[in-house]
C-alpha cells in the first residue's frame, strides 16, 4: 500500500485561530474542501471541518464567533512516511475524515477520506478498469 505522502495534498487551507468562523467558512466555499487548518506558524493547534460548521450553526454561533470556539483542538495528525493502511485505521476509528500530515511539529499535508479510498480502490480495482 502506498505511504501517506504517496497521495497527501500539499495545496493547504490555513487560518489563524483569531479568526472568525465567517472567515473559515468563505475560505473553505473558495477552494471547494471541508476543512481548514488551524495553524500558529508552521504548527496545527485545530482543524476546522464540516461538522464543526453545522454544530456551529445548530447553536446559533454567527459568522462573527470565534474560530477557536468551535475547532477540534489538537487534532489527530500522521507523518507523511507512514502507510495509507495506518491514515485509514486512525480516520475510522476516530471518524472523522481529515487528518493533517506533519513532520515533526511542522505542517507539510493533508489527507482526506477521498484520497485513503482512491488509494484502496486503485489497489483492489480489476485490470483493465
Amino acid at each position: 500500500m502506498a505511504t501517506i505522502a504517496e497521495r497527501m495534498s500539499r495545496r493547504l487551507l490555513t487560518i489563524e485561530p483569531a479568526s472568525t468562523l465567517g472567515d473559515a467558512s468563505r475560505q473553505m466555499v473558495e477552494r471547494n474542501v471541508g476543512s481548514v487548518l488551524v495553524v500558529e506558524g508552521e504548527r496545527v493547534v485545530g482543524i476546522l471541518t464540516e461538522r464543526d460548521i453545522l454544530r456551529a450553526f445548530a447553536a446559533d454561533a454567527g459568522t462573527s464567533a470565534p474560530l477557536r470556539s468551535w475547532m477540534t483542538h489538537s487534532p489527530e495528525t500522521c507523518e507523511p512516511h507512514e502507510t495509507m493502511e495506518h491514515a485509514m485505521t486512525l480516520m475510522l476509528h476516530g471518524g472523522f475524515r481529515h487528518l493533517p500530515v506533519v513532520e515533526g511539529d511542522r505542517l507539510v499535508g493533508i489527507l482526506s477520506l477521498r484520497d485513503v479510498v482512491g488509494a484502496t480502490s486503485s489497489d483492489y480495482a480489476p485490470r483493465g478498469v
